[in-house]
């Protein structure tokens, strides 16, 4: 990278318990040890104040896990690409995903990938599955746009997209891309005790969190803390869209 060419400044904002942004400037690589050949920036965990780990990896090609990630019992674990093409293998199965693919492994089942394109930018996650009853997940794989969008709370300027089931019980996680037209935005300030991380996939767009507006673009990382007041406008001539995890289908445990 060499020397800075300006003064050292940043748009990173982290409150620790609250809120924080991770602009794509301020990413610095961490070795994890059965991961190779990528840059692997570890941008929300429990240091921060989320339940659960977040990584945003920028892969060569043939990079990738050494062996299965997310194997610890309890853990559930979700993989996402966003640019370029990488195996996945999970459930015992192995397949090639483009851009947009996806794979979902139940708890201690654990994943494996391998970058098949030169480069490619994977999203990658894993939290303590919370059990329900006799309820068990199962392996989920896909590609997003294979999904049609729907109408956000009857907005036709709003549109989401889910990636699990959002009526199966066995789920405790899901993860959803929500986009707005310029000017679109949330029918009202939420304030909930749901938390999410959200990685900015195209556009612009400003976002409160708790009582601060910010600018936010493609490749931010947001994170969300419990009860933070949060809601967005589409700004500029392109969709405003992110991919953001959500805590559901589970009481508060006491």
């Amino acid at each position: 990278m060499g020397y800075p060419k300006d003064l050292l400044s940043t748009r990173a904002v982290v409150k620790p318990g609250l809120w924080a942004v991770i602009p794509k400037d301020g990413l610095v690589n961490n070795v994890i040890p059965n991961i190779k050949g990528c840059k692997v920036s570890i941008v929300a965990s429990p240091k921060m104040g989320a339940s659960f780990v977040q990584y945003i990896i920028e892969a060569t090609k043939d990079g990738g896990t050494t062996s299965p990630f997310g194997t610890e019992e309890g853990m559930e674990t979700f993989i996402y690409i966003v640019e370029g093409s990488a195996k996945i293998k999970v459930g015992g199965k192995e397949e090639t995903f483009t851009a947009g693919g996806y794979a979902y492994a139940p708890a201690a089942e654990g994943l494996e990938f391998q970058t098949v394109s030169d480069t490619a930018k994977i999203l990658l996650y894993k939290q303590v599955y919370i059990p329900y009853g006799d309820l068990k997940p199962y392996v989920v794989t896909g590609n997003i746009n294979d999904v049609a969008y729907r109408i956000y709370d009857d907005m036709t300027n709003v549109h989401i997209k889910d990636f699990l089931p959002t009526d199966d019980l066995a789920f405790d996680m899901n993860m959803h891309i929500l986009s707005f037209e310029p000017g679109g935005c949330h029918p009202f300030v939420e304030t909930h005790v749901q938390e999410h991380g959200a990685y900015i996939l195209s556009g612009e767009g400003m976002y409160l969190m708790d009582d601060t507006w910010l600018g936010i673009k493609k490749e931010d990382f947001m994170w969300f803390g419990p009860y933070c007041p949060q809601c967005a406008y589409g700004v500029g001539t392109e969709p405003f869209a992110y991919i953001y995890s959500k805590d559901c289908n589970r009481d508060v445990i006491l």
